[in-house]
């Protein structure tokens, strides 16, 4: 499964991330209120979004997300390494500039994302920070469920409860 795909949509593009795509992606994600809601709330400080960049494209997956009309970078998005055993793969990490919330970006860059690996998979999940209500309605309005309990993950040296939605082939 190709995990570094290139996507068309009418609003967005999605292309997989290179080490010239930092400066404009920090750009965007320097934004504190991007970051407010998130477990990592400091996602918007240089060292920590480098950490995060680097490791993305350490570990494959990492997409940029350009808008399709004038073709500025707005906003990433990763997939996840793919859970054979559980025939599912995780798409995350994502974030886009906020002139382009609630304006359907969000939405379409999923879609993509998710009609490229189903076919592959059995089920596409989300892992979202318990207090995280922005990102929560955004996968419930993709069709998403949220499955049973939470998992405690490690964020910035604390646990931090994450809850898990997903999207189940039919």
């Amino acid at each position: 499964m190709d995990r570094q795909p290139i996507l068309i949509g009418d609003l967005v593009t999605v292309r997989p991330t290179t080490a010239g795509d930092y400066d404009a992606l920090y750009g965007v994600a320097s934004d504190p209120a991007i970051w407010d809601q998130h477990p990592a709330h400091d996602r918007w400080q240089t060292g920590v979004f480098r950490a995060f960049f680097d490791e993305g494209l350490a570990g494959g997956g990492m997409l940029t997300i350009r808008d399709a009309g004038d073709g500025r970078i707005i906003g990433s998005s990763r997939y996840g390494p793919h859970d054979v055993e559980a025939d599912e793969i995780e798409i995350g990490w994502t974030f886009f500039a906020r002139d382009c919330w609630r304006r359907g970006y969000n939405r379409e860059a999923k879609r993509l994302m998710i009609d490229h690996v189903a076919r592959h998979v059995g089920a596409v999940t989300f892992h979202i920070g318990e207090d995280n209500a922005r990102s929560r309605a955004a996968v419930a309005a993709l069709g998403a469920t949220l499955r049973p309990g939470s998992v405690a993950v490690l964020r910035g040296g604390r646990m931090v409860p994450h809850v898990l939605y997903e999207l189940r082939r039919a």
